[in-house]
């Protein structure tokens, strides 16, 4: 399964902790060259420092200001000449009920989760375009698919990604660019930690605790859609925790 990964230029936003970490961690092991993006630099320091990379493969990056994501994939270019796969992670979830009416919560989902994805977007297709290849992994969520109360503006945010992710596909096959939406279940990892109203916060704590899986499930669908020969283009990976019911 991880045929095709070494030697391979990933980008990753999101990378200070859980997902992006774990992602990057197992890229690095079979071999693929990393430049990781957050806004937590000390987290990258660290993890850069662990992984044995240079200190110039890691930029702090707000995926909410496209200048920033440009940056972020003008550096791997500028290391290593070109970029085989974006890995758009970065995202966050402050939900509450819509009544509660946090507008700065849903303007933050907005920001990071949808135009991040977009910025992360613009900022690689010109020089995959330009390389003929490339492969670009958009994380959505299983709330992209189904809504519960509390997580309204969220799954929004996640379903809109997983649209964007459609269109981009249909739009970059005449460049030979791959496309790849992983919507993960319940994953142990800092995002419920973003949970801003304490009765939604409460909530998710306690399922999260029951049955949440490693990060390392999702460094592994990571790896299976990279590892498809190049005329295999996996689209959309949807997976949950065995005993998720939600």
């Amino acid at each position: 399964m991880t045929q095709n990964i070494a030697g391979k230029i990933v980008v990753i936003t999101g990378a200070s902790s859980g997902l992006g970490e774990a992602v990057a961690r197992r890229l690095v092991a079979e071999g693929a060259k990393i430049v990781i993006g957050a806004r937590r630099t000390h987290r990258l320091e660290a993890l850069a420092d662990a992984l044995g990379l240079d200190r110039k493969a890691i930029v702090k990056t707000d995926v909410s200001k496209a200048d920033q994501v440009q940056a972020l994939v003008d550096q791997a270019i500028s290391l290593y000449g070109r970029v085989d796969v974006l890995i758009n992670n970065a995202g966050l979830m402050p939900s509450s009920p819509l009544e509660k009416r946090d507008i700065a919560a849903w303007d933050a989902m907005i920001d990071i989760n949808l135009k991040g994805t977009l910025y992360g977007i613009a900022a690689v297709l010109p020089q995959m375009q330009h390389q003929k290849s490339g492969h670009i992994i958009n994380v959505a969520s299983v709330a992209g698919h189904k809504v519960g109360p509390g997580g309204a503006v969220y799954s929004a945010t996640k379903t809109a990604v997983r649209v964007l992710s459609e269109g981009l596909r249909q739009e970059v096959k005449a460049y030979n660019i791959r496309t790849t939406i992983i919507s993960p279940g319940a994953v142990a990892t800092e995002l419920t930690g973003s949970v801003t109203d304490a009765d939604t916060a409460q909530r998710m704590k306690a399922f999260y605790e029951q049955v949440a899986i490693p990060p390392e499930s999702f460094a592994e669908t990571v790896l299976f859609a990279m590892s498809q020969p190049e005329a295999v283009d996996i689209n959309e990976i949807l997976f949950r925790p065995t005993a998720q019911e939600y």
